[in-house]
């Protein structure tokens, strides 16, 4: 992991090398930016040489007299990690990964079926929305017994009972998305439209 204060030690030492190169872009002399900012040639050379480290009072009339945002002309190093850390854990035979980290409203896991257990049939409040990304899986919903295979789903109210596993003979990878208070997934998509020969006949 990256050390932030060093991060930000780096960032601020190619602020002078940025400021100088923004300052060649706009055609603007010291003497002209000195003006506009209030701050002395000699400190605007200096910032830009790096022989003055940046301060915010420096920077600040600086971002207003080139009206650009002050992250920008700092190059501000990112704040915080956009990886997101899963933690999968095991439950009644099976890896559950959370894909969704807010509580309330639909949530998604991704489930691996890991061994053949004994269906226990279950039911509770929601509905459920299931979609094979890869092997089998098996599915006993209410009378029915089903076995489903890659870019098969299956949606259902969790009033009804219901269990869903492996099939015993290679390993299911499963999106699963759960309302809790019996919210729907709703797929849209635009409908083709229709082709007509030059008699008006659909071709």
């Amino acid at each position: 992991m990256n050390d932030q204060p060093t991060v930000i030690a780096a960032a601020l030492d190619q602020v002078g090398v940025r400021l100088k190169r923004l300052r060649m872009q706009r055609g603007v002399t010291l003497t002209s930016l000195a003006a506009a900012t209030g701050i002395s040639k000699s400190t605007l050379s200096r910032l830009e040489s790096g022989q003055r480290r940046p301060s915010l009072e420096l920077l600040l009339p600086l971002a207003q007299a080139y009206r650009v945002p002050l992250d920008e002309l700092v190059g501000a190093p990112e704040v915080g990690d956009p990886r997101i850390r899963l933690k999968p854990r095991n439950a009644n035979g099976r890896t559950v990964i959370p894909l969704t980290r807010q509580p309330g409203g639909m949530q998604a896991w991704k489930i691996i079926p890991t061994s053949k257990i004994e269906p226990v049939l279950k039911t509770h409040e929601g509905y459920e929305w299931l979609y094979v990304l890869s092997g089998r899986m098996r599915l006993v919903l209410g009378d029915h017994d089903l076995v489903l295979g890659p870019g098969e789903v299956a949606e259902f109210d969790t009033h009804v009972p219901h269990w869903f596993g492996s099939t015993g003979d290679q390993q299911a990878e499963v999106l699963s998305v759960f309302g809790g208070q019996g919210e729907r997934m709703h797929v849209r998509a635009k409908a083709n439209k229709q082709r007509h020969d030059q008699h008006g006949r659909p071709v």
